[in-house]
């Protein structure tokens, strides 16, 4: 249940324009300040995982990361595109995730 509003609201941030997907998309948003939330799937690589928190608190940048229990397959159909890692760029949607993800990590439930 929980899972699901999560994935509705990443699926909302997509319609809105407020998603950057895939690696290089992402970086470039962490780059720019645009990225307010990282998100990587559960099943991303190991290297993957670790690029993406480097980019987030390098050069003294605090971007939250989470690497979510969300499989790449759900994640890439709720966003409509075959992403392992995104970033959220608005505030507002970030905010809201983030509590989704940490009741989600609260509740043991996907």
């Amino acid at each position: 249940m929980l899972e699901q509003k999560a994935l509705s609201l990443l699926s909302l941030a997509r319609r809105a324009g407020r998603l950057s997907l895939g690696h290089d998309a992402a970086e470039e948003a962490i780059v720019k300040n645009r990225a307010c939330l990282c998100l990587c799937c559960a099943d991303a690589s190991e290297r993957l995982q670790r690029e993406m928190r480097h980019a987030c608190s390098y050069a003294h940048k605090s971007i939250p990361y989470r690497t979510t229990t969300i499989p790449m397959a759900l994640l890439s159909q709720a966003i409509g595109s075959r992403a392992a890692v995104i970033t959220v760029d608005d505030a507002g949607f970030a905010a809201r995730l983030e509590t989704l993800l940490d009741e989600i990590r609260n509740t043991g439930k996907e």
